[in-house]
């Protein structure tokens, strides 16, 4: 069964008719949304591509599922779209209830589809498509976001959460689904940062930010004497004395034993007969991560890498250290915020925790998308999604 790609005003919208919502959509709201204005094409947050691809069709169908194992709340679901990810890359399924208009998600488990289950998105496709428009006008600041421009800082933060939040309240009785909350609460963390570019780098952070975040005296700051004679970007090495870093962040610490060294002269004193990367000399390394990874700054560019000891290779970590400071104050705020909510955000929706986390994360450093545009790899990608498959293992396995 196919759907119609309708373009008018310069939009284009997915539209179905009213045979080919039959006999699987009965609600009348439903119907006349998908019998026209239709649903967008294109969005930040969810895909209708399902839609454009294989049109109406019920799990069931799209597990196969000969012996029947899906839960019978889940059989005549009918999947529209997915979530997305960084990338814009699905992650769970959109599923569309169409005898009561309900929008929940669900990940396939085609190996134990027994364990499926489905958490609640929407109470409708309309206010679906409303809460994906406002997330979209707060990424790009535009539409009932517009007067954010130029609006950076906690209190931009704290402004942009209320409106969000209360958008989403607006047509829920006031109790959105978790993924929207988290939404609310971590979307906006984009804003605390400018980019005017004041600093040298990419992010202009607000003063005190990291002191504030770690607390007095957990922010290390740097001396011109701590410095290799490599190190020669100039906005980093004012980063480094004027801001300076967390000594101990999420799955990082800081080197503050000794004065930094570079690549070559670390291990010079650890393991002469390590395998090094070219310009061993101009790396700076900062730290270290988990499993034998060092955090490390080209000298004469700013960017901060990963060395992975184990394969002996570098790989893209975050822009320049104005980033990395924002990376690791972005994971630690979201503990905070997480505690002060009662775990609520993390107990059962870490994987929608994680995902959210990680576009935050591209939308302020796309390094992450990039280098995996390259087939590379990225720490902080990696660390997220291994926490979010373990939440996903945890109840039957890999989707």
């Amino acid at each position: 069964m196919s759907t119609t790609i309708t373009t008018y005003a310069g939009d284009t919208a997915i539209i179905l008719t009213e045979t080919q919502l039959d006999p699987y959509v009965t609600h009348a709201l439903t119907r006349s949304l998908l019998t026209g204005p239709g649903l967008p094409c294109d969005s930040g947050v969810l895909s209708f591509a399902a839609l454009c691809r294989e049109g109406l069709r019920t799990v069931a169908d799209s597990t196969g599922d000969p012996e029947e194992r899906l839960a019978a709340e889940l059989r005549e679901q009918l999947v529209i779209g997915g979530l997305l990810g960084p990338g814009a890359l699905e992650t769970e399924s959109v599923l569309l209830d169409g005898a009561t208009g309900e929008i929940s998600t669900t990940y396939f488990l085609h190996d134990r589809p027994d364990l499926m289950d489905r958490r609640p998105l929407a109470p409708s496709l309309r206010t679906l498509v409303r809460f994906a428009e406002a997330t979209d006008e707060l990424a790009g600041l535009r539409g009932q976001f517009a007067s954010y421009v130029g609006r950076y800082g906690p209190k931009a933060v704290a402004d942009a959460s209320r409106h969000l939040l209360a958008v989403f309240e607006d047509g829920t009785d006031g109790e959105p689904a978790p993924f929207w909350k988290m939404a609310a609460l971590i979307r906006p963390l984009a804003l605390v940062a400018g980019r005017a570019g004041a600093s040298g780098l990419a992010l202009d952070l607000p003063p005190r930010l990291l002191d504030q975040e770690f607390g007095q005296g957990k922010v290390v700051r740097f001396e011109d004497v701590d410095f290799p004679a490599t190190l020669t970007h100039e906005p980093t090495r004012r980063f480094l004395r004027e801001v300076g870093l967390p000594e101990d962040g999420y799955l990082f610490s800081l080197d503050t034993d000794v004065p930094l060294a570079t690549l070559a002269e670390y291990y010079a004193d650890v393991d002469p007969t390590a395998e090094l990367p070219s310009r061993a000399g101009h790396l700076i390394r900062l730290g270290h991560l988990v499993e034998d990874n060092s955090l490390v700054i080209d000298g004469e560019t700013g960017a901060v890498l990963n060395w992975s000891e184990p394969e002996a290779r570098l790989f893209p970590l975050n822009t320049d250290v104005s980033t990395l400071a924002f990376t690791l104050w972005l994971l630690h705020r979201e503990q905070a915020i997480d505690e002060e909510s009662g775990h609520e955000l993390s107990t059962d929706t870490y994987d929608q925790l994680a995902m959210t986390m990680l576009q935050v994360l591209s939308t302020v450093d796309p390094t992450g998308v990039a280098a995996a545009g390259r087939d590379g790899r990225h720490y902080w990608t990696e660390v997220f999604q291994d926490e979010a498959s373990g939440v996903l293992e945890s109840v039957g396995g890999a989707r």
